[in-house]
């Protein structure tokens, strides 16, 4: 990452899939790495599956910033089912990083949904598939921050881990088997910043 430069991260979820919470996390994260950050939610009137967006930001310097994320350098998709209903790569700049919750290779993604392998570095990761393996429910924004880690190399996966175990316990609290619901996450952490695949 250049020195100073912001890196804008654009979040496109339902309602209820974690993308406000796991966008929180990820900024979390950075401070374990001394980066900058900022997580954003966009809240309306959305209810339960309802396209939702969040956002964050991740630097080395001070972030000044305080709106929307309209020209993102990373979008990420927590529900391909979104591709068909939102523009998810509006304002994506060329060259920037597409990272869709997807059961196939990025080329089939591409052609799926008409995606330009030329214009983006498109990734795909099953965080569903992770999710329910791991979880047992199919809950993928934890997967979603393991591939995204990856993909963006700027926080290093130990410092993610130690900062969701750290979270995680805390949000699980008094939800029967806390420590069982906190290493599902992790090992769907790290099974997603192995597994995404890049175009």
């Amino acid at each position: 990452m250049p020195n100073g430069k912001i890196v804008e991260i654009r979040w496109h979820a339902r309602g209820g899939q974690g993308a406000v919470i796991a966008s929180r996390f990820l900024a979390a994260s950075a401070l374990r790495d001394n980066l900058y950050f900022q997580a954003v939610p966009q809240f309306g009137t959305e209810r339960m599956g309802a396209p939702i967006v969040a956002y964050t930001r991740l630097s080395e310097e001070p972030i000044d910033l305080r709106c929307a994320i309209n020209e993102p350098d990373v979008v990420v998709v927590l529900d391909p089912t979104l591709l068909s209903v939102v523009d998810v790569t509006s304002g994506l700049k060329k060259g920037g990083v597409l990272i869709v919750n997807y059961p196939g290779s990025p080329a089939d993604l591409a052609k799926e949904a008409g995606i330009d392998l030329g214009m983006y570095k498109v990734h795909t990761i099953d965080a569903t598939k992770i999710s329910t393996e791991e979880l047992g429910r199919p809950i993928p924004n934890t997967p979603m921050v393991g591939a995204l880690a990856k993909c963006l190399g700027m926080i290093a996966l130990d410092n993610i881990l130690a900062e969701f175990e750290v979270s995680l316990t805390e949000r699980f609290k008094g939800r029967g088997n806390v420590e069982k619901l906190v290493q599902g996450n992790l090992r769907a952490v790290k099974r997603a910043y192995e597994e995404v695949q890049a175009s």
